[in-house]
């Protein structure tokens, strides 16, 4: 049987990747002992990015990966990733409002209502990028890729260092640039905007790569995936949600939540429904019709990964174990509860919700033992 080269994609979503940990775990556990690692391809962005590169540099031990990185989610709290004294939060405030009054005068200051130099620190010392180039030389990983957003350009790059035969691609507004992945370049895929400052990278400043990121599936494909899995963070994907009676404007945290949904979920859901479209049209086409006229369009092999529970639902779940100077960021405890939900699910790096984010992807992928087999008996004959 032929071996097709598989990729991994990985959502953002800020703290909802602690998910893609417990989907990742079960993977482990479900495919035949001793195995190397399953995903020749992965690409990642924002907080997805982050467990992207872990796992990558990782890539000739995946077991002692997948445990590493189950340790760094098990172990977050908020303080971990930005600052959550009173005097951290009110200066990035003060800082905020101080660029947006007085322009000019403070043009240099960092745009962001969060402080996120404790993520930094913590993503320095816990992946080891010198190991990557050499899983890529062993054969143990083909490309790993990190998408940024341009301020400037308005482009999504796809930063990626991978094999010595992937050449750099200009789409619409879609570009993969080869380089040697950082701890800038992590820094900057997570840089969701208003909440965390932007990043430099040459001469542009990035921020979070699912800032207009059309195609999410794009990169994997243009560094030689095959077929594709797809970990994603919306929750009870591609279901209408029951809409409650609302007498009271949106708060703030609402809002903020909404904009963030859009910018991390949607541009995933609707690439994989084209993606699943366009397969099943190949599929009524004969392969000799599609030689003869030369197509250019190739089926490619899915399996998406969802929560089988809202996200949302489960952060306010653990309203309680937000921070206080956070609640004061957010307008108030009301901006912190069932309302503003949405906008905890990115930002409550605490322990309980992030060891419920991992029980509940690795209940949902053993679930799904099945499906996951078949997706790699390609590559495991038991």
């Amino acid at each position: 049987m032929e071996i097709k080269k598989t990729g991994l994609i990985l959502s953002g979503g800020g703290a909802r990747a602690a998910y893609q940990v417990g989907v990742l775990k079960a993977i482990h556990k479900i495919l035949p002992k001793g195995h190397y690692n399953p995903f020749d391809i992965i690409s990642g962005t924002s907080a997805g990015a982050i467990n992207g590169v872990a796992l990558a540099s990782y890539a000739e031990n995946y077991r002692i990966g997948i445990k590493h990185l189950e340790r760094i989610w098990m172990h977050f709290s908020c303080d971990q990733i930005y600052r959550t004294d009173f005097a951290g939060m009110s200066y990035s405030l003060m800082r905020l409002v101080r660029s947006m009054m007085i322009g000019k005068r403070f043009k240099n200051d960092p745009v962001s209502l969060l402080d996120n130099t404790p993520l930094r620190a913590l993503l320095n010392e816990a992946i080891k990028f010198d190991q990557i180039q050499g899983a890529i030389d062993n054969g143990a990983l083909h490309a790993i890729a990190v998408n940024c957003s341009g301020m400037e350009s308005g482009e999504s790059v796809s930063f990626f260092q991978g094999h010595y035969s992937i050449t750099n691609w200009q789409r619409q507004r879609r570009v993969g640039k080869r380089t040697r992945i950082s701890l800038d370049h992590l820094m900057a895929s997570s840089a969701i905007p208003m909440v965390f400052p932007a990043v430099k990278l040459q001469n542009e400043y990035f921020a979070d790569g699912a800032v207009r990121q059309l195609a999410p599936l794009s990169p994997a494909i243009h560094l030689g995936a095959e077929k594709i899995m797809v970990i994603g963070v919306s929750g009870i994907a591609h279901k209408s949600k029951i809409v409650k009676p609302n007498s009271s404007y949106p708060s703030p945290a609402k809002v903020m939540g909404h904009m963030l949904n859009a910018a991390f979920l949607d541009s995933m859901e609707a690439d994989v429904e084209r993606m699943s479209r366009i397969n099943r049209t190949l599929d009524r086409i004969p392969e000799a019709v599609r030689k003869k006229e030369q197509m250019e369009l190739k089926s490619i092999q899915l399996l998406e990964i969802n929560p089988s529970r809202s996200i949302d639902e489960l952060a306010g779940e653990h309203a309680h174990e937000v921070p206080r100077a956070l609640k004061m960021a957010l307008g108030g405890s009301g901006n912190t509860g069932q309302s503003g939900s949405g906008i905890l699910s990115y930002l409550l790096f605490s322990h309980g919700f992030c060891k419920s984010l991992i029980d509940l992807g690795y209940s949902d992928a053993m679930a799904r033992a099945d499906e996951i087999r078949e997706f790699f008996s390609d590559h495991f004959n038991e």
